[in-house]
């Protein structure tokens, strides 16, 4: 069945909101956000939110783009289900690539068994939360300050989770609570120490402090070819929603 438009535009919104662009413009439906300190995608593309919003698509791209430009970040658009299927064909016509599509997985807590999750308190220092998770994550200690900017801008209740042995970080997730929604965020576990159960159990903690916040369903995002994350959140009970993907200009010489 069909994941309603309503609902898509929910979870768009529960996504903004807890990972927030430093500057956000709309023109029209689309939402262009811009983050000078952080290079993800997520805080830096255009995500129009209306299918019906089709008016002038050539000079809207071409602003956009400019936008993005004087910005120095390249122009880049995610397209969801909430955007116009003439703005993608406009994109793929005019020589854009897709890349990098993604899965939104929804699940209703009260359908996940956590009566073996551990009770995890969140980690209450931000700057040791994100040096556990860059090292996790195997990026660069570059990516701190921005990624603190990040953090400290969500509004709604955040967990930030962390396990480690013998003083190595092993892995990290955060978890926003909006009113009754959970959404889950980096997501990771070290390299070597993969294959132990230990992504499921953080993510277990971070579902079981959601719960007593209040939350009733839970939503995360996952790389489409990101196998092995995919088969244990299905196995968790998350299902797929819906698929967003990128699309990046491409550049002449």
């Amino acid at each position: 069945m069909p994941f309603a438009l309503t609902q898509v535009r929910q979870i768009e919104a529960l996504g903004f909101r807890a990972w927030p662009a430093s500057s956000v413009h709309y023109d029209g439906s689309w939402s262009i956000r811009i983050t000078a300190s952080h290079p993800s995608k997520r805080l830096n593309s255009v995500n129009p939110l209306d299918p019906g919003d089709t008016d002038n698509i050539e000079e809207r791209v071409a602003a956009a783009s400019e936008r993005f430009r004087a910005s120095d970040r390249t122009p880049i658009f995610r397209l969801s289900p909430l955007a116009p299927q003439k703005l993608e064909s406009y994109l793929e016509k005019s020589g854009w690539e897709r890349f990098d599509e993604s899965l939104v997985m929804v699940a209703d807590l009260a359908d996940i068994d956590l009566s073996d999750a551990q009770d995890q308190q969140p980690q209450g220092d931000i700057g040791r939360f994100i040096d556990a998770s860059l090292q996790v994550q195997g990026e660069t200690p570059e990516m701190k300050p921005g990624l603190l900017d990040v953090i400290n801008a969500i509004r709604p209740a955040k967990g930030l989770f962390a396990v480690d042995e013998a003083g190595i970080p092993v892995s990290t997730a955060i978890c926003v609570c909006d009113g009754v929604m959970a959404g889950l965020f980096s997501i990771g576990t070290a390299q070597d120490q993969r294959r132990r159960g230990l992504g499921r159990a953080i993510v277990k903690s971070a579902l079981k402090w959601a719960v007593a916040q209040g939350a009733r369903k839970a939503w995360l995002q996952v790389e489409a070819d990101n196998n092995g994350a995919i088969a244990l959140y299905r196995s968790m009970g998350f299902s797929e929603a819906y698929r967003y993907a990128y699309w990046q200009v491409v550049e002449h010489d």
